[in-house]
Order: structure tokens, then sequence, then C-alpha cells
């Protein structure tokens, strides 16, 4: 099966994540059960008869008995399955076979290894949503729509989701060379990504000056919303006067933990998120909170996907909250996982509802957007140097675009950024390297650009660069009394 379409966002080198049966088990039990007696298999009332049975196993016994060559049995199986799933059209509804079911169980609790960030694929294109902060993804310069052509020199075209994850994941210490197509650069971007143990810590806090709290939520995961909590009481505790709720390229996860975590803040009898199965038939998550004293701000972008933009779009609708940075990703189904059903280890992922935010608005593939937008400075998504030649004065190209961008951010104010490597850029470049205590040459070999492309990461790590933090800053003390 080759990717058709939006394909579920997943974590590198950690299968998928989506919710599970139990999540939604405890979000909407009543519903849950009406399509969970839909969906039991054979026992259900639109079960297969004898004549399809009997069509299907008369197709493998042609395969087994009359093929040219032997055939694996798993293979053939799993494929049919796939073909199954397939004619679903929806990119959300995955089939995994054992091993990739295992993988899936253990990323809601466990450490991995990888690259650290999330892919989807978007029209048959293998997509990075957003590097995991701090990651190797992040560090090496992958940024949010970057497209992944090949792994080490195989290319992913044809390949599911699943099986381009596992050309990309790898152990500790070991290299993937990537080959990306960046939005707006002509040519192809060479990469190389060190592979190493990712940071499984879901939720990180502080207090910043105006006793303004900051939680950022990376992920939801089974122990995010109790970490929520710990952060959110140690905060308030020490006098918090605000607060801003970061899921900036928070791909999502667990459904029981973004109603944990908004509940405290909408009050009583309030909707958290509606959720609409296959008949039409709605129900709501009502709130058991009282709401806070303080105003909330939530960060949001392309990068915030599914449970993320269930959290924004009830805080937003059912407290008031403002939302500010881009856009959100723009996805509004809620899956439920099948293992139990499949009974062999290996696991259906499926499709069963829409979700909505509390105003009854379906978000999918159009995603929340802010009250206040904020872009981040150019160079938050500028594109590694590919270092294949030199760079020197008098010459045209991407790369050099991309050089000009990278002085802009660190203010050596070259006089141009349209790809021309004219003289005063030249000039730039050589203030750069005295700074750096590099041969002052005017030129940009591969030690120059490797300085340039680490510091320009330093800049974007800054705080005091984030664009859209300072607007969240600015909006909570508008707000506090």
């Amino acid at each position: 099966m080759t990717f058709k379409g939006r394909t579920v966002l997943a974590f590198i080198l950690l299968a998928m994540f989506a919710s599970s049966i139990m999540t939604l088990t405890i979000v909407h039990p009543s519903i849950f059960a009406a399509v969970g007696s839909e969906g039991g298999g054979a026992t259900a009332k639109s079960g297969l008869g004898t004549k399809d049975l009997n069509k299907i196993a008369t197709t493998y016994q042609l395969i087994e008995n009359k093929f040219l060559s032997e055939v694996d049995r798993d293979k053939v199986i799993n494929g049919a399955i796939n073909g199954m799933l397939s004619t679903l059209e929806d990119p959300f509804t995955v089939y995994m076979d054992q091993k990739e079911a295992k993988q899936f169980d253990e990323s809601i609790t466990s450490s991995f290894q990888g690259i650290g960030a999330e892919v989807s694929s978007e029209d048959g294109k293998v997509t990075i949503m957003a590097p995991i902060k701090g990651s190797p993804a992040e560090k090496a310069g992958l940024h949010a729509n970057d497209v992944i052509i090949s792994v080490n020199g195989e290319k992913l075209d044809g390949l599911t989701l699943n099986q381009a994850i596992m050309k990309i994941r790898g152990p500790k210490g070991t290299q993937a060379k990537l080959e990306i197509m960046r939005p707006g650069s002509p040519e192809p971007i060479q990469m190389i990504v060190v592979r190493d143990d990712i940071d499984v810590e879901t939720v990180y806090a502080e207090m910043m000056p105006g006793n303004i709290g900051k939680i950022e939520i990376r992920q939801f995961s089974s122990n995010t919303s109790k970490r929520f909590k710990d952060e959110l009481k140690n905060l308030e505790a020490n006098g918090m006067k605000g607060l801003i709720i970061d899921v900036r390229n928070d791909p999502g996860g667990l459904l029981s933990a973004v109603v944990e975590i908004v509940e405290p803040f909408v009050p009583k009898g309030k909707p958290i998120v509606k959720i609409e199965n296959r008949k039409g038939e709605q129900e709501d998550t009502p709130s058991q909170g009282t709401g806070k004293n303080y105003p909330v701000t939530v960060l949001i972008n392309k990068g915030s996907a599914s449970a993320s933009e269930i959290l924004a779009g009830a805080l937003h609708d059912s407290a008031g909250s403002k939302l500010i940075g881009e856009t959100t990703f723009g996805k509004g189904t809620v899956q439920v996982t099948f293992e139990k059903e499949m009974g062999d280890g290996s696991n259906i992922k499926m499709t069963v509802y829409k979700w909505l935010t509390p105003n009854g608005t379906w978000i999918h593939k159009k995603g929340i957007a802010p009250d206040v937008p904020v872009d981040q400075p150019s160079y938050f998504k500028v594109a590694p140097i590919s270092k294949k030649t030199t760079l020197k004065p008098d010459t045209t190209s991407e790369d050099v675009k991309n050089l000009q961008t990278m002085l802009t951010g660190l203010k050596l104010t070259p006089d141009r950024t349209d790809g021309y490597f004219s003289e005063k850029t030249a000039v730039a470049v050589k203030a750069f390297q005295r700074m750096q205590s590099l041969p002052v040459t005017g030129e940009v070999d591969v030690e120059t650009a490797n300085r340039l492309e680490k510091a320009i990461l330093t800049e974007i790590k800054d705080p005091k660069n984030d664009l859209q933090l300072k607007a969240a800053v600015q909006q909570v003390q508008s707000l506090i009394k």
C-alpha cells in the first residue's frame, strides 16, 4: 500500500500516537459501546456470509497453490488486510503487524531511540510535521513541512507509513542520511542526523517575569496529565498570576490526558469536546471543573495537532482563552485500537469518531485559527546550507539566500536576501568569521557553514527571539487584574 492523501501523524522511531480503546471508553462509554458493537467482526450484523468467505479463501488457495513462486503466508494475509482498509480511503485507519503493534503499545510509556520528529504523509510524500525540541532532528535543522525523499540512499516512494518509519529509525549513535525537499528550495537538501535517546518527558514548566507561568506540553502520553497537574500546582503555590500553555509542535496523543488537563480550567457543565459517531449522534464531555481565577493563553502553530487542537478548542470555546500563533494542523478524527479482536498480537487502529470543538466546529483539514496571528522571524525556518561547494562572492544560489537569512538573524546585516552573493554579504561573512576565530576569507566553507547553523540555532532557542511567546506574555499581562 502506498501513501495516499494525508496519512496519520506519527513519531519517527516511536510508531504512532493515537487514542486507545480504554481512553475512549473512559471519555465516552455510551457512544463507544455503540461503535464497538458495529465493529465486532464475524458476529456483527453485517458480517461476511459464506459466499464472501469462500471467495476470499479460494483466492488465497489459488495464490498458495498456483502462483509461479512460493509466497509468504503472513505477507499475503497482511496484504489482504491492508487492501481492505485502503478501500476506506481514510489515512488514519491502519493495520499494524505484531512488531508494529508492539512498538505502538510501547510508544505511550516507553523511552525510544531515533531522530526525534513526527511525520505524516501529505499527498504521498513523507512530511516532517515538527521536530521534538532538543532532539537530533531539531539540532540538525529539520523543520515542519520538510519532505523526506530518501534515507541512507533508499527512496521512500511506494512504502507504507510504517515501512518508511522503519527506514528512518535506528539505534543511538547511527546516522540517518536524509535527502529532503524544503518549500521554496529548488533542489534537494542533504542532511545527516545522528540518532540518539529521545527524552520522553512531556511537560516543562517555568515561572516567567511578572509571575506569569508557562507550561509546555510536547505530547499527550499516559503520565502527561499528572505531570501537568503537579507543575500547575507548584506554579500556583508560588504566586502565579497568569498562565501560558504551549502546545506548539505537539502532535497529540491520548484523549484522556487532554480531558484531564483541560477540565480544571473549564467551569462545571460546560463541554470540553464533542464526539460524533457514524450515525451523526453527538455526545459532550461535560467538565466537572471549577474554572480558574487567572487568565490563560494558549500558544499554537501548524505542528499542533489532534489532542493539542482539542485542548486549544476547549480552552478557547469554554474557558475564554485566547489563542496565539499560527493555524493548527487540522486533525478532527478519533481512532480506536482493536488489538484484542485481532487475537494474534497484530492491531487495527480505526477512525470511529469525529471530534468537534465545544461550539460544534469540525476542524478537520482546516485547523484552528489563532485569535492573535503571529509569525516567527524568517530565520526560524531557514534551510541548512548544503555544503556541496564553497560559497563565494558574485554567485547566486539558494544556499546563498539561506546564508543571507542566517546572517540577518545574527544581526550581521547583508544588503540583500535574494541569493546573490554581494560584496556586503562577504563583509558580513568576514565579520562572523572574526567572531568565531575562523580564517577571515569572506567565503563560506564547510566549517563556516557549520558554525553559522549552530549560531542561528542558538538564536532560535533564545526566548527573547520568540515573537509568539512575547505576544502571549503581552496578552496575559493585559488581563492580569
